[in-house]
């Protein structure tokens, strides 16, 4: 489902540049702020949910924990709160990480172009999903999913993929 909501628009050093309506964004390639939350059980495996069906962009993928975009004025970690409660039916304490920019085409004639900032939870429980959001679940290892993702890569979203292909140390470090 896509909403009417506004995401951040950022320069290269995660200035703000101004606002633009979410589809406008990601139809023109503009860099605009987001983030990744990936939470953690106390074995250490991330939980992850596959992309309702009938969401604007990469339908039916894996991803990780939960994934958005800050609204004008709001915190990252403020957004990842209101997010995975919305997503997922839980809150857990989180910390940011670290962030990057990707760019990559997308179907649907979009394009994420995005400052992503990747947040870190943990949380042993089962999460309550909305289904709007995502169809399944499951807690997995990082290297199991790093396997899948070498065997299957076009069931993955492109942005999970790049964090698990050049910022595992980085994530790992976070842990």
């Amino acid at each position: 489902m896509l909403d009417k909501t506004e995401v951040v628009l950022v320069d290269q050093d995660d200035n703000v540049i101004g606002s633009m309506e979410k589809l406008e964004a990601h139809q023109k390639g503009l860099l605009h702020r987001a983030f990744s939350i990936f939470v953690f059980n106390s074995n250490n495996e991330l939980l992850i949910h596959k992309r309702a069906m009938g969401k604007y962009h990469s339908e039916g993928l894996w991803t990780n924990t939960c994934c958005s975009h800050p609204m004008p004025g709001e915190s990252i970690i403020d957004a990842a709160h209101r997010r995975l409660k919305e997503e997922m039916g839980f809150d857990c304490e989180m910390k940011s990480a670290f962030s990057f920019i990707y760019n990559v085409a997308l179907e649907n004639e979009l394009v994420e172009h995005e400052l992503d900032h990747v947040v870190i939870g943990r949380f042993d429980g089962q999460p309550i999903l909305n289904l709007e959001e995502a169809s399944e679940f499951k807690w997995e290892s990082l290297e199991k999913i790093i396997d899948d993702i070498k065997s299957q890569p076009e069931e993955f979203t492109y942005w999970f993929k790049v964090i698990l292909e050049k910022h595992i140390d980085q994530l790992s470090k976070a842990l």
